[in-house]
């Protein structure tokens, strides 16, 4: 493992609760044996492990959230940054729960988030026979899409993308409309242009 052991230990409690996780998570999406399960766990922590150290994030305090806030008050820079999350819904919350996590728990989200996205596009392009145009379409239709809002790569408008700090938030509202009210939420996510624009109009609304 070399400089990874040094910076996040081989054998860390993060590393553990991460497999504890994951593996579970990607064997109910996927249905794959365990071993190609578990194999799939290491190829994304590897990832997340090589990402943290190029960017120079891997030892960012767990209190950074509560950092960040405190230097917005000071910091112009920080202080805009937050000022355009918190446009999009953000709340001082949020900035806690997602800048206080270890950073390799925040990549690992976000990491498992795009593999379950390019799953159900594989998914429809290889058993449904539908474009690579009309799968990125479905994807983005029925599943969330973060990163900065600024980005109008994948959409404009409603469809940008999220803020990674409204994550929670949006998995505790589709968790609970899926059973709350599973058959008006599918109907309100096929009537939007994308998931995120619904997202949008439900932080509005002060449903999320």
């Amino acid at each position: 493992m070399g400089i990874f052991s040094n910076l996040f230990g081989t054998s860390s409690g993060i590393e553990k609760q991460l497999e504890d996780i994951y593996v579970s998570k990607i064997q109910e999406v996927a249905g794959m044996p365990l071993s190609q399960t578990k194999s799939a766990f290491r190829d994304l922590l590897k990832k997340a492990k090589e990402d943290s150290l190029k960017e120079g994030t891997c030892n960012l305090p767990q209190n950074y959230g509560d950092i960040l806030l405190e230097k917005e008050l000071a910091e112009e820079k920080i202080k805009s940054e937050l000022a355009k999350k918190r446009k999009e819904g953000v709340r001082d919350e949020d900035i806690k729960w997602w800048w206080n996590m270890h950073d390799i728990e925040r990549r690992m989200l976000l990491a498992f988030d795009t593999w379950v996205a390019f799953s159900l596009f594989l998914k429809l392009r290889e058993e449904d026979g539908v474009s690579a145009e009309k799968a990125g379409k479905r994807v983005r239709k029925i599943h969330p899409l973060f990163g900065d809002p600024d980005d109008t790569t994948h959409g404009v408008g409603e469809d940008r993308p999220l803020p990674y700090e409204l994550k929670d938030r949006i998995n505790i509202y589709i968790q609970k409309r899926s059973q709350a009210d599973p058959k008006n939420f599918k109907r309100e996510i096929e009537a939007s242009s994308t998931f995120n624009s619904l997202v949008r109009k439900e932080i509005k609304a002060d449903n999320i």
